[in-house]
């Protein structure tokens, strides 16, 4: 049986992408790693993981969570810089 770790270890996207999905999701860090993994397969799967974190980063701060929507901000950059083509 895989653990959480070993699943996030052979996903090609960072712990804080993963937990981006399963924020936006609501469901599992482990599921969230096995949609991820799926959808960085295909430039539409990677847009709408962009499309999850921009809507994670809107619902902070229309939430007044306005650190969150930063530190998503930061995840967010990075993933278009690796996965955008």
């Amino acid at each position: 049986m895989l653990s959480l770790t070993d699943c996030l270890d052979l996903c090609d996207l960072r712990k804080e992408e993963i937990e981006a999905i399963a924020e936006h999701e609501h469901i599992p860090l482990i599921v969230a790693a096995e949609l991820g993994c799926e959808l960085i397969k295909t430039q539409i799967g990677v847009n709408a993981v962009e499309d999850m974190m921009l809507e994670n980063i809107h619902h902070a701060e229309e939430t007044g969570h306005s650190q969150h929507a930063e530190q998503l901000n930061v995840v967010y950059q990075r993933f278009y810089e690796e996965h955008h083509e």
